[in-house]
């Protein structure tokens, strides 16, 4: 932070302002003689140069790292002081810090979603919203099968914040992707085209709403379309071919980011 100082130094008051400071702490810098300021004006009061504001700085910096002020008199002040060393350990001592601090937050979060949870709907209620094509025991499933994953633990974090007018929002939107999609094949757009890979980006926004998903993911997660009887049907009902069409605009999607949809794994 610059600060300007007139030729004739400033007054406490107006350098505990510009420094962001109380004129208190500064009259204690100066009885312990941590920043003392040389000059006076003809009436006698303490004037600060130049030089004084940029020990008060000096002061401020290692503070803010935790030092004490004993600890920063003497970095400031004694030549054989080991100004890296100290540092050093400073910055071992913030990195155990940060780490409790994040270790504090995901307890927070961890309470949070609990309490959250408490106003989750339940499968059946999701059911109702989501239509006659949702099962409840498609969950249990996908439990089985993922739980274990952070996919799965990412997906369960948004759900716990989700309310009712959520799921109505997810049931129109997903109503609305599905239809364009079969407005596209029937209009004969072609993977691999444009327009086909807008379609594809969109497709993975709508999953990655519920956790990360890359390009292999959504290749992986596409498979499905055609190898799972029940995503084939349900994509199907919207327009003959549809299930396959939309797993063929995925792959070719992914293709032009440069991935092999014949090889892609799940990461």
């Amino acid at each position: 932070m610059d600060v300007e100082v007139d030729d004739d130094g400033l007054t406490v008051g107006r350098t505990a302002e510009a420094v962001g400071i109380s004129v208190r702490t500064l009259h204690h810098w100066d009885a312990i003689g941590l920043v003392t300021p040389a000059e006076r004006t003809w009436s006698d009061y303490r004037v600060y140069s130049a030089s004084d504001i940029a020990r008060i700085q000096q002061v401020l910096m290692y503070r803010e790292l935790g030092l004490s002020l004993s600890e920063v008199r003497t970095l400031l002040d004694d030549p054989g002081a080991d100004v890296v060393e100290r540092l050093d350990v400073q910055r071992a001592l913030l990195s155990e810090r940060i780490d409790r601090l994040q270790r504090m937050v995901a307890a927070v979060d961890t309470m949070k979603e609990a309490h959250m949870s408490e106003n989750r709907l339940t499968a059946q209620q999701q059911a109702e919203i989501l239509g006659d094509d949702w099962d409840p025991a498609w969950e249990d499933e996908a439990q089985q099968n993922w739980g274990e994953t952070p996919e799965w633990a990412q997906s369960e974090q948004v759900k716990n914040r989700m309310s009712a007018e959520d799921w109505k929002r997810v049931k129109e939107e997903t109503d609305g992707f599905e239809a364009d999609l079969a407005a596209a094949m029937t209009a004969g757009v072609r993977p691999g085209t444009e327009e086909a890979n807008a379609l594809a980006e969109r497709h993975r926004a709508s999953i990655g709403q519920w956790f990360t998903v890359t390009h292999q993911k959504q290749v992986c997660i596409a498979r499905m379309y055609v190898q799972d009887p029940r995503f084939q049907e349900h994509y199907d009902k919207r327009a003959d071919g549809l299930a396959a069409w939309l797993t063929a605009i995925v792959d070719e999607n992914a293709r032009a980011q440069g991935i092999d949809p014949d090889t892609a794994t799940w990461e």
